[in-house]
């Protein structure tokens, strides 16, 4: 039985993953500073750790006999633009530490795979329609915030000792990422789960208010998706970033759309002064689609899964 460790095991895609593996016959341990929030966690072990402590990454990266065959490092500090926006020193501080420590520790130990969760705010604002770009095009390097340039350094980092201790590496740029179990309040959530939110909470033909003039266009990944994504780059001979994500591009105005006619309700919207980020985020997706992988769910088919679930929140916090 192979045996994985999973940190960020708390979080949302951590949670997924988890599963996901256990379901290919995994032996796995999950490890965050908390549990899942909606959830039971499938893992076999679970351990709470703060991995901005090299000791702690030691004691995770540990088994009583043997070694982990694979380690997915998913644990960052993180959320949606708003938190991205008000967090600069925290996102820089937390999450350089958990990344070295993490690295640093796998390569000593002879961790044999590992995957590093990268993100596509590595790559520069662009124009909707734009040509999109492959991955060696983030460097020359000019990301719009500085979650993106810490990623970019943690590639790098992951790279680095790749070459030096032949620790086969894989490193995924995420999308947009969305599906039950996700935050949905709060200020970490991301976009389709606070439209969701939103939504939800709001009365027939309410009003909701969105951050910007809706015209940022994104793409947005469902979880099932992602997380095979991860499984099938983590056992693929490519090296260097992938980006994987949903070759569906929309505005923020069209995914209220979207959620509005999943929902079956019909609200206005209300443009209000918020964070925005980038105009648009093109990215070739033909690296990922060599090993055959391809986003299943639409934007339409992965809303109308997360919808009721953000509702049925939002209808037992009503009752609490």
């Amino acid at each position: 039985m192979k045996k994985a460790l999973v940190t960020g095991a708390g979080g949302f895609i951590g949670t997924h993953l988890v599963r996901k593996l256990k379901k290919e016959g995994y032996w796995v341990r999950g490890v965050d500073l908390k549990y899942p929030k909606f959830s039971i966690s499938d893992a076999d072990d679970f351990l709470i750790l703060d991995l901005r402590e090299e000791e702690n990454c030691r004691k995770a990266l540990s088994l009583s006999e043997g070694k982990f065959d694979e380690v997915y490092q998913l644990a960052a500090d993180m959320g949606g633009l708003g938190f991205i926006h008000s967090a600069e020193t925290d996102i820089l501080h937390n999450n350089v530490l958990i990344n070295v420590h993490m690295t640093h520790t796998a390569a000593e130990m002879g961790i044999p795979r590992y995957f590093f969760s990268s993100s596509v705010c590595v790559y520069r604002d662009m124009m909707p329609g734009e040509p999109e770009l492959k991955e060696e095009e983030a460097i020359p390097a000019h990301p719009n915030n500085e979650y993106g340039w810490e990623k970019l350094y943690a590639e790098r980092v992951a790279l680095a000792y790749a070459r030096a201790s032949g620790m086969k590496v894989r490193i995924a740029r995420f999308q947009n990422c969305y599906g039950p179990e996700g935050e949905w309040e709060g200020g970490r959530e991301k976009a389709p789960a606070a439209i969701c939110r939103k939504i939800a909470e709001a009365e027939p033909e309410g009003v909701i208010e969105v951050w910007g003039d809706g015209t940022a266009v994104r793409s947005y990944t469902y979880i099932d998706d992602m997380v095979e994504g991860i499984f099938m780059l983590m056992h693929s001979d490519l090296e260097g970033p992938v980006n994987i994500g949903s070759p569906e591009y929309v505005s923020v105005n069209e995914l209220v759309q979207v959620v509005s006619e999943v929902a079956g309700k019909k609200v206005r919207v209300k443009h209000v002064e918020g964070p925005v980020g980038v105009h648009s985020r093109n990215f070739s997706n033909e690296k990922i689609y060599s090993i055959g992988w391809r986003a299943k769910f639409s934007l339409r088919d992965g809303i109308s899964l997360t919808y009721p679930w953000v509702e049925s929140q939002v209808k037992k916090k009503k009752a609490s």
